[in-house]
């Protein structure tokens, strides 16, 4: 049996909350500072689109493009991970 001893509110996507969180989704990767997070969508500001990563160790994409108005929002349904790239 499995028992719960210790429960987290501050996991996963809310984790991240504040910092510039990449997505990587099902067509396309996302970047930028997430500042908003709820059951069916995220929300990035200074958001960005990655045509291309180069190498993941390096800390710039070789082409992420600003999208319009620098917020974007992305549907939970579509990403696949997520994370903080240093």
């Amino acid at each position: 049996m499995k028992i719960v001893t210790e429960a987290t509110t501050n996991e996963g996507l809310e984790s991240l909350l504040g910092q510039n969180a990449t997505l990587f989704c099902m067509n396309y990767i996302y970047t930028g500072t997430l500042v908003g997070v709820d059951d069916v969508q995220v929300k990035l500001d200074n958001a960005k689109i990655v045509y291309e990563t180069g190498s993941l160790d390096s800390k710039d994409w070789t082409d992420a493009q600003s999208l319009p108005n620098g917020t974007w929002y992305v549907r939970l349904s579509s990403v696949e991970s997520y994370g903080i790239l240093k």
